[in-house]
């Protein structure tokens, strides 16, 4: 579990195909992993991925088909940056909101204006995912916690502070840009047992 609080960005750098498969090398920048050891988890862009190597400041995880075809890893090349975030311990506040690091789906940015000092940006979520964004409640784009100011239909927008726009990838969208995006877990649990 984690808490949709970016602890720091990294880059890609080396992406290795494997019959359908890919393994990715991130440098995770100024984050510690004296602490993480093999199969940890380490939330990159939001997905939940496991370690299978690291060193001091960067780490290895294999992405399966299906997590190459829900996010946008498959987009990314040697060099993009990312945000990242180890998983949470149950001693940890929880500034955030509870984040399972299981991507639901991509998300495109519509549109970006000043509002204030923050900046909000307008998100188009896929159809099926329009259901669990509701005012005010939350959403986790590209791992970041944030809480939704207006829904209408399948888009949504939220404000990003200048600190979290300083600390996170957010600084790097242009209308057009593919996001990862996980709906509140909550609301996709209590979805599930309404409908049965």
């Amino acid at each position: 579990m984690f808490t949709g609080i970016i602890q720091t960005t990294g880059k890609i750098i080396a992406i290795d195909q494997h019959g359908g498969d890919s393994r990715f090398v991130f440098n995770t920048g100024d984050m510690d992993l004296s602490d993480l050891k093999v199969g940890d988890s380490v939330a990159v862009n939001g997905a939940c991925l496991t370690i299978i190597d690291n060193d001091n400041n960067s780490f290895a995880a294999d992405l399966s088909k299906e997590t190459l075809e829900l996010t946008t890893f498959s987009k990314l090349t040697i060099g993009s940056r990312i945000n990242l975030e180890k998983a949470m311990l149950l001693s940890d506040r929880l500034n955030g909101h509870l984040v399972s690091g299981h991507v639901d789906g991509i998300g495109k940015v519509l549109e970006m204006h000043e509002d204030a000092r923050s900046v909000r940006y307008t998100i188009e979520t896929p159809d099926a995912l329009s259901r669990y964004i509701s005012k005010k409640g939350s959403v986790t784009i590209d791992g970041v916690s944030l809480t939704i100011n207006a829904v209408e239909g399948n888009t949504f927008n939220v404000n990003i502070i200048p600190h979290t726009l300083s600390e996170t990838i957010f600084s790097e969208y242009l209308v057009g840009s593919r996001v990862n995006i996980e709906v509140d877990l909550i609301a996709r649990y209590l979805d599930q047992l309404i409908v049965k």
